[in-house]
């Protein structure tokens, strides 16, 4: 090594990001300790003596923020922005009295307590997808398991879950500036105000939850620990919790894809997983590395380090240290690897260490037992941006056998996710050119419950495709109502249903799916043109059943050609405004619009019908400024849509299809729906303008351009689904379950 022991090393390189182990391997032989001009400057280390060593000496090698290496996070190289956390970033004793305060919560006997949770959590989970034989591991399981436990436990409303976890992923997963990394952090200031009013709760009303514990804690001299002290306290769990976990499950998961041979050892022998999941700790940490802060001059394996140096040091390097772990590149599932670091050592060990454990072995447990031939998409794999302070997969796509759910209503399937044969059990005319249709399964088992707004997908003999909402009653779990209006102008489509029809008839089934969920709102009002009754018909009837005060329109050509008219009145009563157009002409949107509350809570505007009736109602809404309270339904769009966006932006990508295998390139002169065509049978599609949801796909990785009319924003930024009939893609590849 050079004398000044000035080494060109970084542990955010795309040499150390591409293999780490390596990386530091190297280092190691060649100059294990050094220091690198890299990040303003700082010392590296590589052996497993030496980091244990300074992890331990909190007197020279402190974890407190300070003004050496920059402002920031003390405990990383660089140092980036964030809020002070307690207690990882002070030193004994300061620290002493927040380890005091939450250590109790998380001994191994506390966490036995919560396990019967966990694993109901981690059933509920993989409940959610087993059914449809292919996820996200990352987004379907190790980020919302590990979210909804440690919140849970904490004592966050499930409302807060899913708002909290994606955001903390984020900051992980995120490339530094990116639009993501924003929402990362818009995330987090959410997760600060939502911590200090669970505090202002929990001191009036404690509960038994673990924030209404540590409130309840008193420091040695009796005070209280205050409101910012509790928000570093609590953030720090939450951030702990998640994103740790959900790092380390993921890098299992996809190296037994990789090493079919232990996977099936865990599947055969399931307690061999207690002592694997120690060496799957060492092998796959998920913490890669910490930094302090040289407070006095000392000398760490010969090489000199000056009062105010920063210090990096490397987990992953100590836990493949070939003097402690021989052959440690290899993974071994019944090494003794107890003596790993990736809980630290010293004072600043991790105190969630047992929860950590026992809510990784439940995810791994239900893999192996409901999913043990899952086959990770390696294309599809998204690693984080850099390995250099947190390791772990941003997107693990898989695909599997499909299972049965472990909870909630056994036996009965959450959706048609392929076509089914449903037979009618009974027609009836519901106006002049509307057929009532009700179908059901032939054996006559209960079908997939639905909620208001929910449609279906009928596969006509043709080879056609209909989308229809339902529209009778969601408590009658044998039967699916539609109503199919006959258009002689049409595409054929009604005209072929409306002659196939009949008693014992069967047709070809998926769904259902839902784009119009009834939103819970003070009051309602209903808009319905035509055969735009039917999912309205349902919504009714549930704001009625929950007794929320509603209104709603209901227009059409003559009071012959309006259906379900009278069941309609039957529910709404003097709620209901009949306007047949012959008889009272167009509604007056300006009147029925313009005396609704204008409260941050108001009334919530549901409107289903033509194209001209829909952007009247659009309009109107614009001018009032209630565009945020309408929610649409098209049957019908035109090619506004599709001019929104400019062609000769459109750029190039990939898609690998999951079930398939194939990999396909999408030019910017074709459509995704095209490309998908030339090498697909069979693709569920019909109006190609992204309007009627037929077309919708699962995405297990990478990041969709939606183009359509149908996602909510909400979905939008999930990205778990899209259009492909319109959509494109953000990224360089979509992996999607085709």
């Amino acid at each position: 090594m050079s004398a000044d022991f000035d080494i060109d090393f970084d542990h955010h390189s795309d040499a150390a990001n591409a293999d780490p182990v390596a990386y530091y391997a190297e280092f190691r032989e060649r100059c294990p300790v050094g220091r690198s001009a890299a990040h303003g400057g700082f010392h590296y280390t590589t052996r497993y003596a030496d980091v244990a060593r300074i992890a331990r000496d909190d007197a020279t090698f402190s974890s407190a923020r300070s003004d050496h290496g920059g402002q920031g996070v003390g405990i990383v190289i660089p140092k980036g922005p964030g809020l002070e956390q307690y207690p990882i970033e002070l030193d004994p004793p300061r620290s002493a009295e927040y380890r005091q305060l939450i250590n109790p919560l998380l001994t191994p006997e506390a966490i036995e307590q919560l396990v019967p949770m966990i694993e109901r959590h981690a059933a509920r989970v993989v409940d959610d997808f087993i059914e449809l034989g292919s996820c996200d591991f990352v987004r379907d399981l190790t980020n919302p398991l590990p979210a909804a436990v440690t919140l849970d436990w904490l004592g966050f409303p499930e409302d807060d879950w899913a708002k909290l976890a994606g955001p903390i992923h984020d900051i992980f997963a995120a490339p530094a500036d990116s639009e993501r990394a924003v929402r990362g952090a818009a995330g987090l200031a959410y997760m600060d105000q939502r911590i200090r009013e669970l505090i202002a709760e929990r001191r009036s009303a404690p509960q038994a939850d673990a924030v209404s514990t540590l409130v309840a804690g008193r420091r040695a001299d009796g005070g209280e620990f205050d409101e910012d002290e509790l928000v570093s306290v609590i953030g720090l769990l939450i951030a702990g919790g998640v994103d740790t976990t959900t790092s380390l499950t993921g890098s299992t998961l996809v190296h037994l894809a990789r090493h079919p041979e232990q996977r099936q050892r865990l599947v055969d022998s399931p307690d061999l997983l207690d002592s694997a999941t120690e060496e799957f700790l060492r092998a796959f940490a998920p913490s890669q590395s910490m930094a302090r802060t040289v407070t006095e001059d000392v000398e760490v394996g010969g090489c000199p380090m000056h009062a105010g140096d920063r210090v990096l040091i490397p987990w992953v390097a100590a836990n493949h240290d070939p003097a402690v772990f021989p052959e440690p590149e290899q993974v071994r599932l019944d090494r003794d690897a107890s003596r790993h670091l990736s809980f630290g050592i010293g004072s600043h060990r991790c105190a969630g260490a047992h929860l950590a454990r026992a809510m990784f072995r439940a995810m791994m447990t239900q893999v192996l037992t409901r999913l043990p031939d899952y086959r990770v998409i390696e294309e599809g794999l998204v690693p984080y941006p850099t390995r250099g302070n947190q390791s772990g997969w941003d997107a693990a796509p898989a695909v599997f056998p499909p299972g049965p759910r472990a909870t909630g209503s056994a036996g009965t399937a959450r959706t048609l996710s392929t076509p089914t044969p449903l037979r009618v059990t009974a027609v009836h005319t519901a106006a002049e050119g509307v057929l009532a249709v009700d179908l059901g399964l032939p054996d006559g088992s209960e079908l997939p419950a639905w909620l208001p707004g929910a449609h279906i997908e009928l596969r006509l003999p043709s080879g056609r495709l209909r989308q229809y909402s339902l529209c009778g009653d969601p408590a009658d779990a044998t039967t699916w109502r539609i109503g199919v209006l006959r258009e002689p102008q049409g595409r054929g489509g009604s005209a072929e249903l409306h002659e196939l029809a009949r008693l014992g008839a069967t047709f070809a089934v998926r769904g259902p799916r839902n784009h119009f969920r009834l939103a819970e709102a003070p009051s309602y009002l209903f808009l319905a043109g035509g055969i735009g009754i039917t999912p309205i018909l349902a919504m009714v009837r549930e704001a009625a059943s929950r007794g929320t005060p509603f209104t709603v329109v209901y227009g059409g050509r003559t009071r012959s050609t309006m259906a379900f008219a009278d069941e309609l009145a039957a529910v709404a009563g003097d709620a209901l405004t009949l306007l047949p157009q012959d008889e009272a002409g167009l509604p007056d949107l300006p009147r029925l619009l313009g005396g609704l509350d204008r409260g941050a809570a108001g009334t919530a505007v549901y409107a289903c019908g033509p194209t001209p009736m829909l952007t009247a109602v659009e309009r109107e809404c614009a001018r009032l400024g209630l565009g945020d309270r309408l929610h649409l339904e098209r049957f019908a769009a035109g090619d506004d849509l599709e001019a929104a966006f400019d062609a000769t932006e459109n750029r190039a990508f990939e898609v690998q299809l999951a079930r398939t295998g194939g990999t396909l390139t999408v030019p910017p002169d074709r459509r995704l729906i095209e490309v998908l065509r030339d090498a697909l049978s069979g693709l569920s599609y019909d109006c190609e303008k992204g309007y009627c949801g037929a077309c919708e796909t699962r995405v297990l990785a990478g990041t969709p351009e939606h183009r359509d009319s149908v996602l909510s924003e909400e979905e939008r930024i999930a990205g778990r689904t899209m259009m492909i009939c319109v959509g494109r893609c953000r990224s360089d590849r979509l992996v999607l379950d085709l």
